[in-house]
């Protein structure tokens, strides 16, 4: 039988889905930037490079499913993909909510929210290529750790400044679900790191 390479196929995938990150939230960014009018405009930026997203994840899968030797645990370049895949889905979601329930002014603490989610896409961008030698990476997730501390803390925050007395009940809701959105890609972000660590260890 003749075996192909020894994965380094999936070295580029992966850094190609993260670089996927980098572009979604820079455009989310430019979301919250901008006034309601010019925001579907942005969103439908942002939902075509989802679409991208899934299909990378999509090729990931597929070449998995047709390579012999993999660099490392066939499931845990599953769950990277996965994991990559799904902090991209929040970054569609936020994006989506935002312009669905015409929201009106993003609440105070976005402008920070965004820039640790800006952040962490960067660096998962980074790292990715580096999965080569994996055990250098532990700056990476440490890095991730402590910006999705940065994020809880943030994000505690803006629901503290939402639930003001007198504030509009409707209004509310709106940017509660938006910005839990920006939770779930931040939590999603350290779920990457993650799984980047595990492969550490077991490389180890």
């Amino acid at each position: 039988m003749r075996l192909k390479p020894q994965g380094s196929q999936f070295f580029q995938l992966l850094a190609d889905a993260a670089a996927n990150l980098v572009t979604a939230t820079a455009l989310l960014r430019d979301l919250t930037a901008v006034p309601p009018p010019d925001r579907e405009a942005v969103a439908a930026r942002l939902h075509e490079v989802e679409h991208a997203g899934d299909d990378l994840t999509h090729t990931i899968m597929v070449e998995l499913n047709s390579t012999f030797v993999t660099p490392f645990d066939r499931e845990d370049i599953q769950a990277l993909a996965a994991r990559i895949d799904d902090v991209l889905d929040f970054l569609d979601t936020a994006a989506d909510l935002a312009v669905l329930y015409r929201l009106g002014e993003f609440p105070p603490g976005t402008d920070a929210m965004l820039r640790v989610l800006c952040r962490a896409a960067e660096l998962t961008a980074e790292a990715m290529p580096g999965l080569a030698k994996v055990g250098e990476l532990e700056p990476y997730w440490i890095e991730i750790n402590a910006l999705e501390n940065e994020a809880d803390h943030t994000y505690r925050r803006m629901l503290a400044d939402l639930f003001q007395p007198g504030a509009d009940a409707l209004e509310v809701l709106k940017a509660k679900e938006v910005v839990e959105q920006f939770e779930l890609a931040a939590d999603g972000f350290e779920h990457v790191a993650d799984v980047v660590q595990t492969i550490a260890v077991k490389e180890s």
